[in-house]
Parts: structure tokens; sequence; C-alpha cells
């Protein structure tokens, strides 16, 4: 494990110890099946655990991160090891599959993320007339915020009025916050930081669309959360991304990292009646009802533990 790793090994023996610990308790608790719920060193110590006898042990994979390191966490010997591996997508599962030997590509399958109550429960409402947008996500390099602000100036010299909330921290805010002063944005845009989830939905609610225009993502939650509550997505054509979010129907996918394109998409829902926005928004939500149910997906999990 430690061959191809930028960890020197004296960390994959800690590991090592840490499944040797796992494996005790484990017997003490009566496991019959250990599931690791990332890809990267929990999946390790799970492997590790089974080589010193104790239960078989499933993966789940989320990325960005295990795909953009495979190699080096070895995630072909993780699948090849295991009873089986789950990807949160099919764009997961292909990268999976990447990586993985063709003889273990029938133990990859896809167990979606998905919502409970908290927003599949809630009635939806109309989108305000008001032209108010909402960014969530945390403040890094890889959520794209710059090229957001970018965007955002882009509007102003437009002369498109608008308000953008973005919701999160991190280590990009002092580069966003220089950026929003160098081009004039702080009447239009404001850091509102980490909220509750609760404030979060609504946040959502009082904004016409969520954007995130992401570098790389797994598939985030938070566009669950935003089509539930039937306001549709702004975001970057990347990994799972349109599994979710079908431009036309649920949102609009742009190229990552394209200024002039995302500021489009924005301007233009920032400018269509809110009673299309409503229709995307409702679409959005049926089809996070038809796959990222807490439960149903919860049951799926199940089932593999119970045949493996």
């Amino acid at each position: 494990m430690s061959r191809r790793s930028p960890r020197p090994w004296p960390y994959h023996l800690i590991y090592l110890a840490e499944a040797a610990w796992l494996c005790r308790q484990l017997r003490v608790a009566g496991v019959d099946h250990l599931h690791a719920h990332f890809g990267t060193n929990a999946a390790e110590v799970a492997l590790l655990a089974r080589e010193l006898g104790g239960p078989p042990y499933s993966f789940t994979v989320h990325g960005p991160e295990e795909f953009d390191a495979p190699e080096f966490l070895s995630l072909g010997e993780k699948v090849r090891r295991s009873a089986f591996a789950v990807a949160i997508s099919e764009y997961g599962r292909s990268q999976l599959c990447r990586w993985s030997d063709m003889s273990d590509w029938d133990k990859i399958k896809v167990v979606r993320c998905g919502l409970d109550g908290q927003f599949l429960d809630v009635a939806g409402t109309p989108p305000p007339a008001a032209p108010r947008l909402v960014c969530v996500g945390r403040l890094g390099s890889q959520k794209g915020q710059l090229v957001l602000i970018e965007a955002a100036a882009q509007l102003k010299r437009d002369g498109v009025e608008f308000k953008l909330n973005l919701i999160g921290d991190g280590p990009m805010r002092p580069a966003i916050e220089a950026a929003i002063t160098k081009h004039g944005l702080g009447d239009r845009v404001k850091l509102l930081g980490w909220k509750s989830n609760a404030d979060v939905a609504k946040e959502i609610q009082n904004s016409r669309v969520l954007v995130l225009p992401s570098f790389a993502e797994g598939l985030p939650v938070v566009f669950m959360e935003s089509l539930a509550l039937e306001r549709p997505v702004i975001t970057t054509f990347i990994a799972g991304t349109p599994e979710l979010v079908q431009p036309g129907v649920s949102g609009w996918l742009v190229p990552a990292s394209n200024v002039e394109q995302l500021a489009s998409a924005m301007k233009e829902a920032l400018t269509i009646p809110p009673e299309r926005l409503h229709e995307m928004g409702k679409a959005g939500g049926e089809i996070v009802r038809r796959n990222h149910t807490a439960a149903t997906e919860a049951a799926k999990l199940l089932q593999l533990f119970k045949q493996a």
C-alpha cells in the first residue's frame, strides 16, 4: 500500500496498527461486514483489517479526491480485495472501472447520495422576482468561486442588476474578498460564512437559482437540496453533475472556467420569468425524488451488505 503512496511508509504502519485494533473491536462486537465511506485512508484500514483476519469489507468512493490520485491510493487493489465497491454516480463507477481490473467490474455498484424529509418534505415555493443568486460551497480552489466573481463583474459591466450571496468558508476566502474589492462588487456580492441547514434552505428559497461553477466534484448534495426546493442550478459540465442537472430542464451547464458562458447563464436566470424558473425547479425536484431519496438509497446499500 505504501509503494506508490505520497505518504511515507510509517503512515501505513500506523494504518496497520489501527487495523489490528479494529479487528479486535469487530470480533468483540460480532461484526461480519465492514463498510468504509471513503476510498482513501479508511478503505486502506478496512483492507488491512481483512488481511489480518477481519470481516469482508466494502467502501464508497465519492470523489473527486480519490480520482485525483487513484494510483497513489491503490484504488484498483482496494476494489480487488473488497466484497464490493460503491460509486455515487455512473461517472464515479466509470472511474473505478478505469482503475480496476475488468474482472472486478461486476462488483462496482452505484448507490447515490440522498436527501431526507428536511428537504424532500418541504412544500415548493415560487422563486422570487428579485434578482438574487446564491452559491453554497467550501471556499476552495475546486469550487471555482473566483470564476463566479469574474462572471459577476461581467454582469455589472453589462448593466445587469443582481445580488449574490456566497455561503461557506475556506482557504480561498482572502482571494475571493480581494476579487470582490478589485471589481467594486461590495454592494452586490456578500460572503455569509457557514450557515445551518435551515439557513441554507432559506437562502436557496430566497434566490432564483443556485450557482456553483466547480472545477472538480463528485456529485454535490447541495444541488439535490436546491432542486428539491424547486430552484434550478447553474453549474459546470463535469463528473456526475450532468446525471442530475439537465440543461434546459433543471438548470444550466457551462464549461468549467468559462467566464463568458457562466455570465450568460446567470444573466438568463436573472431575466427569464419566475414561472419558467419554477417549471425548471419542479422538474429538478422530480429527478431528485426519483434518484436521490436517502431511504431508497440506504436500502440498496443494505441489500448489498446482505448479498456480501
